[in-house]
């Protein structure tokens, strides 16, 4: 229980993680060490002093590096897997009971102080850490004083070092003392106890601490010792440092001609003679294994130089270790990022907003707007249509400036300053028409109507008609051609019988030859139900609409083959800019051509993009070679051919085919090839409803 109370603390799981992760990179040194065993002893010790360093340097400290780097115009982006999986080696434990990783105090709100058993362990572990920590100072403390006491009594004598040399009348072996200005303090007699050649080894292996500030390095690990007695790795690595700091300097007093047999003796005499050195920060010239260490220098093992390859492996190894938590720290500051920016779009936009638009009569429009991932995601409802949400192709906040793309127009309006109210304009025909909308209360928000329930699916075999068909001449205030699917209706608004026949049998125009003048020129509209049970599919809605045409049309026909121009529509070199749709796969698709050069689509195929074009847009056949699977929502925005030379616009939107490689990032290429040309036999005005 008193444990469960300490991990709920806040610094507990910091200072779990700051141990769990630097004995990680005490392992990684340890094979490092393994692998580079044949090489300079040196090299091994720098690996050491890496791993001892890490402990003072925590990873959470190079991610705070990452997050101050990051720029703050720089959007928010998705965080990827990397960050996931480096979060897990960051972070293995909980950062507090309420899953944040920042350190945060919280005061009780008396001001008298609450001892809990949390509380309790953790002065506990402070007292025991605060012994262990004073115990070391007060033990090198007296042994750094005993060494002081002989450098104050000791003389100085001329000898070829970098440093100055003292003699100390006490008998402690030869030892470089001090970490800033360090001076080598021999013991006395030892120019009578040693050979000339004997000493001069001696003083090249002293010369070697002092070139390589041996004592330096050996003092920050002593201030790891002290502040993490605790853990046994360092102490391990305190031993490793003393073996591969000696073997090190043996390695470069052979490497400068000295005989071995001349040092090993002159290491001997000094064993004999004179004791070791208590601080590891006083570099001596014993200090590790004497047998191995004589055996090493007797048969003249100086290591082999790094390669290549392990060059490369230690270079790659160091710039991961600080580079991997900075990033960690840019990509965790872009989450947090995106989050402020998902948090501050849904406290000024997400909500339910209600208006009326009035066109030839008055219709109650509500736009439901959400944020997910710093994104909008719009629902258009139009509640004296048909029930139904309509997805937004596209919502975006710039500011106060609101523009929401939908298949079959656009919303563009400004946020009030309280952001209770939007004054905007809805663009569907040539002439836009103002919509001003309203933040919806508990109290005010009108009641969407609930879509009917999903119905299955009819029969695959089933050969069903329509069971009630009306058909009248469209308005002339009117636009389309619109294709309108319901489980069990069938819409169009101002479509011609050629727009029907283009649809039912997926032709392009250009494809149906011989047909009347009012073919093409005279629009309908049509509203039908089906016969059967069940929601058709769109093969069935075509195979109906054929069948409603040969009856109220008296249309009649027969289909020869002539080779004619194609467009194939594949992928652009830069890559598809296409949004996946959220919509049901296996529902229909919701496409619709608004003011000329307007063109929306929402969970469409590749297939009914191809045959969108090729009905409404094109004057000839497309092919799907794109390859492209799934359902996209998409809307492209062109300036058709018949209105380009009018146009002199600099912001006038590019032709079709460039529109298609800019907007959706397919291309639309001509070619020639067969194609099946439906010829007009028969055709009529249709007969009353």
């Amino acid at each position: 229980m008193m444990l469960a109370e300490f991990w709920k603390e806040s610094w507990s799981p910091a200072i779990i993680n700051h141990l769990w992760q630097s004995t990680l990179v005490m392992l990684v040194a340890w094979l490092l060490t393994l692998l580079l065993k044949r090489n300079r002893a040196r090299t091994r010790y720098w690996v050491w002093i890496a791993a001892s360093l890490k402990l003072l340097v925590p990873f959470s400290l190079l991610a705070a590096v990452g997050r101050w780097l990051r720029p703050s115009s720089v959007p928010p982006v998705e965080r990827p897997q990397f960050s996931s999986a480096m979060a897990k080696v960051a972070d293995p434990f909980l950062s507090n009971a309420h899953g944040s990783g920042s350190l945060t105090v919280a005061f009780p709100a008396s001001s008298a102080p609450v001892l809990h058993h949390g509380s309790l362990l953790a002065w506990i572990f402070a007292v025991v850490w605060l012994c262990g920590f004073l115990f070391l100072l007060l033990r090198w403390s007296r042994a750094w004083w005993m060494i002081r006491a002989a450098v104050r009594s000791a003389s100085p004598i001329a000898l070829p070092m970098d440093v100055p040399v003292l003699i100390a009348p006490r008998g402690i072996e030869p030892r470089v003392v001090g970490v800033f200005r360090p001076v080598l303090l021999l013991p006395e007699k030892i120019v009578d106890r040693l050979s000339a050649p004997q000493l001069r080894s001696i003083l090249a292996h002293e010369s070697c601490h002092v070139r390589c500030r041996d004592n330096l390095t050996a003092a920050i690990h002593m201030v790891v010792e002290a502040i993490f007695w605790f853990h046994p790795a360092v102490w391990l690595i305190e031993r490793r440092l003393i073996e591969e700091c000696e073997r090190a300097c043996d390695e470069v007093v052979l490497l400068l001609g000295n005989e071995a047999e001349v040092y090993a003796e002159g290491i001997l005499n000094v064993c004999r003679f004179y004791t070791e050195s208590p601080l590891a920060c006083v570099s001596g010239v014993t200090g590790s294994e004497l047998k191995q260490r004589l055996v090493r220098i007797m048969l003249r093992q100086t290591g082999r130089k790094l390669d290549l390859s392990r060059k490369l492996l230690l270079i790659m190894i160091a710039v991961v270790a600080v580079a991997a938590p900075i990033a960690f720290g840019l990509v965790y500051a872009t989450q947090v990022r995106a989050q402020s920016v998902t948090t501050k779009l849904a406290s000024t936009i997400a909500a339910s907003w209600q208006g009326i638009l009035h066109t030839d009569r008055d219709l109650r429009i509500v736009l439901t707007i959400t944020v997910r991932d710093g994104s909008l995601r719009v629902t258009y409802f139009n509640l004296d249509g048909p029930p139904g949400g309509i997805p937004a192709i596209s919502g975006a906040l710039n500011g106060s400036q609101l523009k929401i793309e939908l298949p079959f127009g656009t919303y563009e309006g400004t946020l009030s300053a309280d952001n209770n109210a939007i004054m905007g304009t809805w663009r569907q025909g040539q002439n836009p028409l103002p919509l001003n909308l309203v933040r919806a209360t508990q109290e005010t928000e009108w009641t969407i109507p609930q879509p009917p329930a999903h119905l299955p699916p009819m029969a695959a075999n089933a050969n069903s008609t329509f069971e009630v068909a009306t058909i009248k001449p469209a308005g002339p205030e009117e636009h389309g051609p619109r294709f309108l699917f319901e489980p069990r209706r069938f819409s169009v608004i101002h479509v011609s019988l050629s727009q029907l026949v283009q649809f039912s049998c997926a032709l392009q125009e250009r494809e149906i030859v011989n047909a009347p003048d009012w073919f093409t020129t005279e629009s309908y509209d049509i509203s039908a139900e089906p016969d059967g049970e069940g929601e058709p599919s769109i093969q069935q809605w075509r195979s109906m609409v054929k069948r409603l045409m040969v009856d109220r049309f008296q249309l009649k026909f027969h289909y020869v083959k002539r080779e004619l121009n194609v467009y194939a529509l594949t992928v652009a070199k830069a890559g598809p800019k296409l949004s996946r749709s959220q919509g049901d796969p296996n529902g229909a698709a919701g496409m619709g051509f608004g003011p000329p050069g307007n063109f929306g689509a929402t969970n469409a195929t590749m297939a009914d993009l191809a045959e969108a074009l090729q009905q409404g847009a094109l004057d000839a056949p497309v092919v799907d070679q794109t390859g492209l699977t799934g359902r996209f929502d998409l809307r492209l925005t062109w300036t058709p051919d018949e209105l380009h030379a009018a146009t002199e616009s600099a912001d006038a939107a590019p032709n079709l085919f460039t529109a298609v490689q800019e907007q959706l990032g397919l291309k639309l290429a001509s070619a020639k090839a067969p194609v099946d040309v439906m010829v007009i036999d028969r055709a009529e005005k249709p007969s009353a409803n």
